[in-house]
């Protein structure tokens, strides 16, 4: 199984697990794109709606592309409210793309599981004239010392690897605005970081890296020792803790 399929597995647990958006982030995407309300909104992977809910409020037509059945139930579930979002199960690649339809094509922790041939020239089709690509994702950047280090034996211990999550891509250091550039599809690349703190149990720890595609893939006894020794470091430093998380967003105009 590919690894971009392996969220399906693991759907309601994706749907409480994982975090939203910063409104600042949604702000500044709006704001970009100049987006007015009703004006339509083309999301890339929208899992189980974590972004889609922050732009569905404020009235824009979605339509809103997930490949697994089990996410867009989720997704449904969760955006059951708001009558202008629409889903499309399939992945990128796949979906019939209407030429020049959107004001804005978004991906929120997505955008690293399309094909890097086809994402970029995808986008840029589906866009009307200036309009706009978001991509934007978070990334955990500082964990207490003590947990870090214990981390790092556990994961050697259990699995032999231990280095930075697959959310670093999205970090500036990355491959995403050299992506935008040599695409020539778009302007200059427009990127903002927000700062932001999350308070972890040893439960919710445990059940966001149950979600995370590295994890889903090990096999089921390696992911078990793997996460009750996670959960004893955890509890044995008093059962919750804060890790330090930046969301980065990269904004560009389709040229024309």
């Amino acid at each position: 199984m590919e690894r971009r399929f392996t969220f399906d597995q693991a759907a309601d647990l994706y749907k409480v697990a994982r975090p939203e958006y910063p409104e600042a982030l949604v702000d500044n995407v709006v704001s970009y794109a100049d987006l007015q309300t009703a004006d339509p909104v083309l999301e890339v992977g929208c899992g189980t709606g974590q972004a889609t809910n922050s732009f569905a409020r404020r009235g824009f037509r979605i339509l809103a592309i997930e490949p697994g059945t089990a996410l867009v139930r989720a997704a449904r579930e969760r955006l059951a409210e708001f009558a202008n979002v629409e889903f499309f199960e399939a992945t990128f690649e796949a979906w019939p793309a209407t030429p020049s339809a959107f004001r804005l094509v978004m991906a929120a922790q997505s955008w690293h599981w399309v094909s890097p041939k086809l994402r970029f020239a995808k986008a840029a089709e589906a866009l009307s004239p200036s309009g706009s690509l978001a991509i934007f994702g978070h990334v955990p950047v500082g964990l207490p010392a003590p947990l870090l280090e214990d981390f790092e034996q556990i994961y050697l211990r259990q699995t032999g690897v231990w280095g930075p999550p697959p959310e670093a891509w999205y970090l500036p250091s990355g491959p995403i605005k050299g992506e935008f550039d040599e695409s020539g599809l778009f302007g200059p690349v427009e990127h903002k970081a927000y700062s932001w703190n999350w308070r972890h149990t040893t439960s919710s720890y445990s059940n966001l890296l149950l979600t995370r595609s590295d994890c889903r893939m090990l096999a089921p006894e390696i992911r078990k020792r793997l996460l009750d020794e996670i959960a004893r470091s955890v509890d044995d430093h008093g059962g919750a803790f804060d890790m330090a998380y930046e969301t980065h967003l990269y904004l560009s105009h389709r040229l024309d």
